[in-house]
């Protein structure tokens, strides 16, 4: 079985998917009965298609083989896989002594700060992980580099597939969906006398909760601080957890429902062992806070809302620095230098730029007044010309992407009421995360449309690129969503936040983005009806 499935090639993504699916069946069942020889060319196989399968679908194998699989090479494989499928697989996943002890030194720091919440795992490996130290389980960082497919020979390397853990802009992102989502929104009413008890282990991670609902208090850390909105306790209890000290009405934001998410003030005392006097942990009370323990009546929507501007600053800040000594090198303004350093502080100088305008983007999303100054609705701007100009603009990015772009016009003239800046941001992104997901020699179809002489609106319909032809509206609008799983082409706006941030902007000024089953449209109030309708008056009168 093994031979066949490695003796056909996979000639598309179908037949890529069903090797993946095939090959991990037959190793998390029989590989411990199979050769060496097979064993080595399966994960190898399972290492060169992994590029090609989607993420969803490798999240579907771990759940399975994590319930059956004893095969520590493929579990190492799925460990080392991105966090969302490696999460999977070693959460459940059981293994005897002897191959947790080999395993661990093969995984990431992410991966052991998995392990390291079980309590399910043998002695000698909890010891193990134990004497790895707190310097190696961590969060994963985003990986800068993209993982290139091994060169299709009849002996093709192992390649190692990077992390592609979420990144700060992916979470900025969410926490931005979040709080747009609840902005303006009434203040869901509390039940009164609300109140949770919870323990937590010698680490300080909350393992035992009675009052409110387990998963959005287990696995939480009172050792240390929460910040910028973040679920989690304050750093008043983070330093008495260091001392073994008592804590006294601290701090601690959850997520979740109505019930639980929000503010709670909770005590705690630290337990010991009565045979050994070894700490054991903390056991609390939490209650909400009363009125006069919240400053001010902020509420945790405000909060979420400074964290995101605070957060647009702080990554400004050092942008316009790097950028700056960048412009002095190239300008060679405190003496000569290299054409060499020059080219590089120029491709600086061109990469802040383009995350400059990622960074406004986010800052149009997140801004709390987003409707537009009363002067920009009677704006009158050429879309036509301004379609024409972005289409240029992009001719570096579809030469890169080897991709074509074809936009007709029907009808006309196209003159819209909205500021230019925001019309060309609409148009620019739309196009832009279009192309960013096109398949390399496919051609990007749209349209420019008048309707009739007196339609109040504008259209620019784009025909969906084939990797998201059948996604449904919901996926498209999702910042986490991608056609392959890592979005390669999205790596640091989504497709989902773009056109979310394009829908945004239309509504702003009257207009709106439709996502249909062939296509995708953006509707802008037209200027050329109510011009015709007022010269139309002028010749009645």
């Amino acid at each position: 079985m093994i031979a066949t499935i490695l003796r056909q090639a996979p000639a598309d993504r179908r037949a890529s998917i069903t090797a993946w699916r095939q090959l991990s069946d037959i190793l998390a069942q029989r590989g411990n009965q199979l050769g060496d020889d097979d064993i080595r060319r399966s994960l190898h196989a399972l290492a060169v298609l992994r590029p090609r399968v989607p993420e969803a679908v490798r999240r579907d194998c771990a759940r399975a083989i994590a319930r059956h699989g004893r095969f520590a090479p493929l579990v190492a494989l799925y460990a080392n896989d991105v966090p969302a499928v490696s999460a999977i697989m070693l959460r459940e996943v059981r293994l005897a002594e002897a191959d947790w002890l080999a395993l661990l030194p093969a995984t990431s720091a992410m991966a052991r700060s998995v392990l390291a919440g079980r309590r399910d795992l043998p002695q000698g490996v909890a010891r193990a992980l134990a004497s790895l130290g707190s310097a190696s389980v961590a969060l994963p960082q985003p990986a800068s580099a993209a993982v290139e497919e091994p060169a299709a020979t009849g002996q093709a390397t192992l390649e190692p597939v990077a992390d592609n853990g979420p990144s700060q802009i992916s979470e900025l992102v969410r926490r931005i969906d979040k709080y747009q989502s609840t902005r303006g929104q009434p203040a869901a009413p509390r039940p009164p006398r609300a109140a949770f008890l919870f323990e937590t282990g010698p680490d300080g991670v909350i393992h035992w909760v009675d009052g409110v609902t387990r998963g959005a208090v287990i696995g939480l850390s009172i050792a240390e601080a929460a910040f910028g909105g973040e679920p989690g306790a304050d750093g008043v209890a983070a330093g008495a957890f260091r001392q073994r000290a008592e804590i006294i009405n601290a701090r601690m934001l959850l997520e979740g429902t109505a019930a639980e998410a929000g503010e709670w003030r909770f005590s705690a005392l630290p337990w010991f062992d009565p045979a050994t006097g070894q700490f054991r942990g903390y056991r609390a009370s939490a209650r909400r806070p009363q009125r006069n323990e919240t400053p001010y009546g902020r509420t945790a929507t405000e909060d979420s809302g400074d964290s995101i501007r605070q957060l647009i600053h702080e990554l400004r800040s050092p942008l316009n620095a790097i950028s700056g000594f960048a412009q002095i090198i190239s300008g060679q303004m405190f003496g000569p230098v290299s054409h060499g350093y020059r080219a590089m502080a120029d491709a600086i100088v061109a990469d802040a730029a383009s995350v400059q305008a990622i960074i406004d983007d986010l800052e149009t999303a997140a801004r709390s007044d987003a409707a537009p100054p009363a002067d920009s609705a009677e704006e009158i701007v050429d879309i036509g010309a301004i379609v024409t100009q972005i289409e240029r603009d992009l001719a570096g990015l579809l030469a890169d992407q080897r991709v074509e772009l074809s936009i007709s016009r029907v009808g006309g003239p196209f003159l819209g009421l909205a500021s230019d800046a925001n019309v060309r941001r609409m148009v620019g992104r739309l196009l832009t995360a279009l192309v960013d997901v096109s398949e390399p020699e496919a051609t990007l179809v749209g349209q420019l449309v008048t309707e009739s002489r007196h339609d109040d609106m504008l259209q620019l319909r784009v025909v969906r690129p084939a990797a998201i032809r059948f996604a449904t509206a919901a996926d498209l609008l999702d910042p986490g969503f991608s056609p392959e799983g890592e979005a390669p082409g999205a790596a640091v706006l989504s497709l989902g936040f773009s056109l979310r941030l394009v829908d945004s902007l239309a509504r702003a000024v009257g207009g709106r983005l439709d996502i249909g089953h062939n296509a995708l449209t953006l509707h802008l109030p037209s200027a050329t009806s109510k011009a015709e309708a007022g010269l139309e008056a002028q010749q009645g009168e």
